[in-house]
């Protein structure tokens, strides 16, 4: 399989390397140190699999979401791996959302990235132990959310301080449509104003 690997921080780039190297099952093809470089080398590198940071510094594709949006848009695809720090609920969730098929903690062990390379290449998902059991421990909150997975988005950008304008740019949506999205989350969610639609998006995780 041809890899391409994304992370910000070399010594994690290192360490990727040196595990693919060693499974003899991938080539790294490409590196990128962050969301913009990724981007470009993903328009030149033919690739088979994405092994990625969620969160890089990079313009318009800093958000680690916007990034997975983006790259989804243009790579359908693509098969992503996301080795993160992260360890929100929500944003485990809508990294899935997203068409990630695994997701692996830095936290874990070296074995975890082989394994979740292997299961990507059988078509099947995989997140580290700990993930598992972030997700399985709030699996009630998770089945308990009100909102469609493209209202949850609206609401998510909207914690992270863009504009119904903007997100209506971004998604190539019409501002009406992005406005009405918003007006039924909150009467999904029973708030009346932005303060408590944000005050959601804070406690739910969104806004990390």
């Amino acid at each position: 399989m041809r890899v391409v690997i994304a992370d910000d921080h070399s010594v994690v780039l290192v360490g990727l390397r040196i595990l693919i190297n060693a499974s003899r099952r991938c080539v790294i093809v490409g590196e990128a140190d962050g969301a913009d470089s990724l981007m470009d080398m993903l328009s030149n590198t033919p690739c088979d699999l994405l092994i990625t940071d969620f969160s890089m510094p990079g313009g318009q594709q800093a958000d680690g979401l916007k990034m997975l949006s983006a790259i989804r848009r243009h790579y359908p695809d693509l098969p992503i791996i996301l080795v993160t720090m992260f360890n929100s609920v929500a944003t485990a969730r809508a990294a899935l959302a997203q068409g990630v098929m695994a997701i692996v903690a830095k936290t874990a062990s070296a074995t975890d990235l082989p394994l979740a390379i292997n299961a990507v290449e059988e078509g099947r998902h995989y997140l580290s132990e700990s993930l598992r059991t972030l997700l399985a421990n709030s699996s009630s909150q998770l089945h308990e959310s009100p909102l469609s997975a493209k209202e949850y988005e609206v609401v998510r950008m909207l914690a992270s301080g863009m504009t119904v304008s903007e997100i209506a740019g971004h998604f190539k949506r019409s501002v009406s449509t992005i406005s009405k999205q918003k007006n039924m989350a909150m009467h999904r969610l029973g708030v009346s104003t932005d303060v408590d639609l944000f005050s959601y998006a804070r406690d739910s995780g969104m806004a990390c």
